[in-house]
C-alpha cells in the first residue's frame, strides 16, 4: 500500500503549500503502528501507573497536542518531527476520547463505535463536499490541513472503540486479538491490488491500525496471567518512542517519505 493514495484532484484554493503529510511507503505504516501502540501504552502508564487519572491525563495530553498542532500548521511543508509527534500525540489523545466516554462516563462500546463512525462518515462527507477530494496528496492548504487532522483524531478514537468492542465480544487474548486487525489489513491491501479505489483503501488501512498497534501495546505490556509478555506500559511506551524517535532520524536524514516536489526544493537549496 505504498502508493494508495494517488489520484486526480481538483486544483487546491486558499493558502498554498508543499504537501503537509509523508508519502505513503513502508515507512508511513510502520511508523503508524508505532505510534498507536504508544497511544494504548502511554496512555495508560500516564493514567494508570502514575496515578493522573483520566481527566488529567487527557488534559496534558490535549494540551501537547494543540501546542503541536499550532506549530505543525505554522509550517509550509511536511517535516518529519513535527508531523509524526502531532501524530503520537493525537493518538494517545484519540485512545483518551474513548476510555472517558466508556470509563468515566459508562457509554457502551457498542455506542461509542456507532457514533464515532457516523462522526468519521460525518466528517468526510463535508471534507469532500468543500474540497472535492480525500486525498492525502492533496494536503497542500490550511482547510485541507485541517479535514486532515480532525479525520486523524477520529479515526484512532473510532478505532480504539472498535478494537475493545471486539475484545469485549469474543473475550480474546491481546496475542490472538492481534491477529484479527492484520488480516484485515491484509486483506485492504489485497482489495488495494486488485483495484479497490486507493483513497477508501488507504482510510480503512488508517483506520485498522489503530486496533492492531493498541492489542500489540496490550500483549506487551499485560502480565503473563492476562496473556502478554509483561513488559509493563513503561517498557512497552519507551521500546516504541524510541522505535519513533530513529525512524523519524532516519527519514528526516534521508528524505525518503518526502513528496518528489519537496525533494526537488531541497536539492535546489
Amino acid at each position: 500500500m505504498s502508493d494508495m493514495t494517488n489520484t486526480h484532484t481538483l486544483p487546491a484554493t486558499g493558502r498554498q503549500m508543499l504537501n503537509k503529510v509523508p508519502e505513503v511507503t513502508v515507512f508511513f505504516w510502520v511508523i503508524k503502528i508505532l505510534c498507536t501502540t504508544v497511544g494504548e501504552s502511554f496512555a495508560d502508564y500516564i493514567n494508570e501507573t502514575l496515578g493522573f487519572g483520566l481527566t488529567n491525563t487527557t488534559i496534558v495530553f490535549t494540551t501537547a497536542l494543540v501546542a503541536t498542532l499550532l506549530v505543525q500548521f505554522r509550517l509550509r511543508k511536511y517535516v518529519p518531527g513535527v508531523y509524526w509527534l502531532a501524530v503520537v500525540l493525537i493518538s494517545v489523545v484519540g485512545t483518551l476520547l474513548t476510555d472517558n466516554l466508556t470509563d468515566a462516563r459508562g457509554v457502551p462500546l457498542a455506542v461509542s463505535s456507532v457514533v464515532f463512525a457516523v462522526v468519521l462518515a460525518a466528517v468526510f462527507a463535508v471534507w469532500y463536499a468543500r474540497e472535492r477530494t480525500l486525498s492525502i496528496h492533496s494536503i497542500n492548504t490550511t482547510h485541507r490541513e485541517g479535514w486532515y487532522w480532525l479525520v486523524v483524531l477520529v479515526t484512532f478514537a473510532l478505532g480504539t472503540a472498535l478494537g475493545d468492542w471486539t475484545l469485549e465480544l469474543t473475550g480474546w487474548s491481546p496475542g490472538t486479538a492481534i491477529l484479527l486487525p492484520a488480516g484485515l489489513i491484509a486483506l485492504v491491501a489485497l482489495g488495494w491490488r486488485i483495484g479497490v479505489g486507493p483513497v477508501l483503501s488507504f482510510w480503512m488501512a488508517y483506520i485498522l491500525t489503530r486496533p492492531l498497534g493498541a492489542n500489540i501495546g496490550d500483549y506487551l505490556a499485560l502480565d503473563k496471567s492476562e496473556g502478554g509478555l509483561a513488559l509493563g506500559t513503561l517498557v512497552t511506551s519507551v521500546l516504541f518512542l524510541g522505535a519513533i524517535l530513529a525512524t523519524v532520524i532516519y527519514l528526516s536524514v534521508t528524505g525518503v517519505d518526502r513528496t518528489e516536489r519537496q525533494r526537488q526544493e531541497a536539492l535546489a537549496g
